[in-house]
C-alpha cells in the first residue's frame, strides 16, 4: 500500500489539471491512467478549448507550449439560417485549437514535472477501497496482474464518460437522450494559412463544424439527427463531403488531402452524475459529459478540475474537514455549469429551432452588442441568466426600432 494526499484516476485533461493544482498547494498526488503509453491521446474529440477554459490554461502555464505546439488562438464564427454571427473577439475572447494529439502528451509531460505528482502508467482501477463509510482509495491492476493499493483521504476520478470510478462508486447518474451523432476527420488547406476561425453551422436541425488546428490541419465534423444515419454508416466520408457541400461558406474538402481516417461517435447520450461523495470528486465527463456541439468538454474539463482542485486544498492541508471542501465544490460545479447544460441537453435531442431562438439569431446576426452577448455566453464567459438579461432588452429595442421604421416608409 501507498499513502497519498489524493488518488487521481485518469490522466487525461482534467486528471492532470487536478493533479497539477492538488500538488501546488502541497497535496502528494497520484496520477493514474490505465494506458501505459505517456503519448496516448482522445481520438474522438473536436480538440477545441472553449474561451472559458483559457483562463485555466495560462494558471497552468500551458498557453506558451501550447503555441509553440503550433496551437491557435480562434475566434468564433457561427452561421444559422437566420444570418452569419460573428462575435467581437474582445467581448466573446478567443478560443484554443489544438489537436489532442499534441495536446494530451504535452498537459501530461506538465503534470508528471510537478514536485508532487507521481505518474502511474499502465494501472486501472479494480475496487474503491473504504473506512467508516467514506472512500479511502483505490485498489489498481496492471496489465500483468499485479495489484497496488492507494490510500488516500480524496480519490478523484477523472476518467471520462464511462467513469469506472463512478461505476464503482454507484454515483448516482441522470441521463438525457441525445438526437444526433457525429463524424469528423481532419482535412489539409480546407482553410488560407492564417485563417484560425472557428466555425459552427446551426442549420436547424443539423449542424456542422470546422476548426483550423496546427500543422494546417482542420478538423471537419458534421451532427445531423439520427435520420440520417443510415447513408453516413454506408460511406462515411462520402456523406461528410456531400454534407458540407451544402453548407453556406463550406470549406472545399479535397477526399485527396484527409489526413487520417473519419471517425464516427454514434451514442452520445447525456449524463450528469452526482459529483461529490464522502472521499471522492468526480471532474470532466465523469461528472457531465454533455452534447459536443458547442465544444465544451475540454473546456469543461479544465474548469471542473482547477474548481475541485481549489475547493478541497484547505481541507488537504488540515484547515477544514474535507466533507466543507467537497460541498464547495459541487456547489460551485452545479452553479456554473447547471444552467448551461440544461440548455445544451435540450437542444441535443436534435429539436427544432423555436421562434425564439431565431429571433435571437436573427438580431445577433445584425447586430454587434448582441453578437458579442451571444459569443459570451456560448464561449462559456456568461451565463444564460446574464446573457438573457443583456440580449432580451437590445433585442426588444432593435426589433421595435425596425418595425417603426417600416411603418414610416
Amino acid at each position: 500500500m501507498e499513502r497519498y494526499d489524493a488518488a487521481v484516476v485518469g490522466a487525461s485533461l482534467a486528471g492532470c489539471t487536478a493533479a497539477t493544482l492538488l500538488a501546488r498547494s502541497g497535496a502528494r498526488v497520484a496520477l493514474v491512467d490505465k494506458n501505459e503509453d505517456p503519448a496516448s491521446f482522445k481520438r474522438i474529440c473536436s480538440h477545441y478549448i472553449q474561451p472559458e477554459g483559457v483562463p485555466t490554461l495560462e494558471r497552468l502555464g500551458l498557453i506558451g507550449p501550447i503555441l509553440a505546439a503550433g496551437g491557435l488562438l480562434s475566434p468564433m464564427q457561427v452561421r444559422t439560417p437566420e444570418g452569419l454571427i460573428e462575435p467581437p473577439a474582445e467581448r466573446a475572447g478567443l478560443g484554443v485549437n489544438l489537436r489532442r494529439e499534441r495536446l494530451d502528451p504535452l498537459v501530461r509531460e506538465a503534470a508528471a514535472a510537478t514536485p508532487g505528482v507521481e505518474l502511474m502508467l499502465g494501472w486501472s482501477a479494480q475496487e474503491l477501497l473504504r473506512e467508516g463509510g467514506a472512500v479511502a482509495g483505490v485498489a489498481l491492476r496492471d496489465r500483468a496482474g499485479a495489484e497496488l493499493s492507494l490510500l488516500a483521504p480524496l480519490t478523484v476520478g477523472a476518467d471520462g464518460r464511462n467513469s469506472r470510478v463512478a461505476e464503482l462508486a454507484g454515483a448516482e447518474v441522470r441521463t438525457r437522450p441525445h438526437g444526433r451523432f457525429v463524424y469528423a476527420g481532419y482535412y489539409e488547406g480546407a482553410y488560407p494559412e492564417g485563417d484560425a476561425r472557428a466555425r459552427v453551422w446551426f442549420m436547424d436541425p443539423h449542424c456542422a463544424i470546422a476548426f483550423p488546428t496546427d500543422s494546417g490541419l482542420t478538423v471537419c465534423g458534421v451532427m445531423p439527427t439520427a435520420e440520417l444515419l443510415p447513408e453516413f454508416r454506408t460511406d462515411p466520408e462520402a456523406a461528410v463531403l456531400g454534407f458540407f457541400s451544402g453548407l453556406p461558406e463550406a470549406p472545399a474538402l479535397d477526399p485527396g488531402r484527409r489526413a487520417g481516417p473519419i471517425l464516427g461517435k454514434l451514442d452520445m447520450t447525456n449524463r450528469v452524475r452526482r459529483r461529490t461523495a464522502p472521499g471522492l470528486a468526480l471532474v470532466g465527463d465523469a461528472a457531465l459529459a454533455s452534447d459536443p456541439l458547442f465544444g465544451i468538454g475540454c473546456g469543461w474539463a479544465l474548469r471542473s478540475a482547477e474548481w475541485m482542485a481549489d475547493s478541497v486544498a484547505p481541507a488537504l492541508a488540515g484547515a477544514e474537514p474535507l466533507d466543507r471542501g467537497l460541498a464547495r465544490y459541487r456547489r460551485r460545479h452545479r452553479r456554473r455549469l447547471g444552467p448551461r447544460a440544461f440548455v445544451f441537453h435540450d437542444y441535443s435531442s436534435g429539436r427544432p429551432m423555436t421562434a425564439a431562438e431565431r429571433g435571437f439569431y436573427r438580431v445577433a446576426a445584425a447586430d454587434p452588442k448582441v453578437a458579442g452577448t451571444f459569443g459570451a455566453y456560448a464561449g462559456g464567459r456568461i451565463g444564460p441568466g446574464r446573457m438573457l438579461a443583456e440580449a432580451l432588452p437590445r433585442g426588444s429595442y432593435l426589433t421595435a426600432r425596425d418595425a417603426l421604421r417600416r411603418l414610416r416608409r
